[in-house]
């Protein structure tokens, strides 16, 4: 059976409006985010993803009120991540409304969580998010907004949260990130290649065609977008037209 490809609109939250930078630096404010996400659902996005960027830096809960006035008015999936440390801010996330819960730092520093995660809410609520940087011939991860390296290779970081029970892998490329050039796809085909999951492409989109290639050449299971979409630079119907016209499989966009 051919799945369908995912266009998924990514929203960084930071006290309590949508920001956009560029190598998860230089931030500036696009707009509200319940509007915004609307917005893009009305435009026909498949998912929406919000990352509240500084939870885990401020050391606070992410913004469950935020989350619960966009869930009440949503139809499409929803993933919420930045500052979930715990099975419990887990659960108070699914509980606000939230579809998937994206875990990064917290599963860095204690990867069980995942395990727990997925065995208590089911494989499908977890996602597993990655922020990648090239060094030499590999990928290192780096945690808490892109601001902390680790000495974890990303390819064997992502093989083993498949293993531990991520049902999904959020994968952003740092070195991409707003840069708008195309996701990094060797990043993307190396982990697409060993885990068995979905990996959603992130970082470095700024035509229809690279969204197309993230799918066609790095393997990934969906393409996450942000600032082109924030900026007016495309629109949702026109990358799903691209996805099209490449034959790949994707919901109808709204009207």
């Amino acid at each position: 059976m051919t799945l369908t490809r995912r266009l998924i609109v990514c929203l960084d939250v930071r006290d309590g409006r949508v920001v956009k930078g560029t190598n998860f630096v230089g931030l500036r404010d696009v707009g509200d985010p319940v509007a915004l996400a609307e917005q893009y659902e009305r435009e026909g996005a498949d998912e929406l993803v919000f990352l509240d960027i500084t939870a885990t830096q401020e050391e606070r809960a992410t913004l469950l009120d935020l989350v619960r006035r966009t869930a009440e008015r949503l139809f499409i999936p929803l993933t919420i991540g930045g500052g979930v440390r715990s099975v419990e801010d887990i659960a108070a996330v699914l509980r606000a409304g939230a579809d998937k819960v994206g875990i990064n730092s917290a599963a860095v520093r204690t990867p069980s969580l995942i395990n727990e995660g997925a065995a208590r809410f089911g494989a499908q609520c977890i996602v597993a998010s990655i922020d990648a940087k090239r060094e030499g011939d590999r990928w290192v991860v780096y945690t808490a907004g892109g601001h902390t390296r680790t000495d974890l290779n990303a390819v064997a970081w992502a093989q083993e949260c498949a293993m531990r029970g991520a049902g999904e892998i959020l994968l952003t490329s740092i070195d991409r990130d707003g840069v708008r050039t195309g996701y990094d796809l060797a990043l993307t085909k190396a982990i697409s290649t060993v885990v068995d999951v979905p990996v959603v492409a992130s970082g470095g989109a700024g035509l229809p065609a690279h969204v197309v290639a993230a799918i066609t050449d790095g393997g990934a299971d969906a393409a996450l977008v942000a600032g082109i979409l924030h900026d007016g630079v495309t629109t949702v119907a026109a990358l799903k037209s691209a996805m099209r016209a490449a034959n790949l499989l994707v919901r109808d966009t709204a009207a």
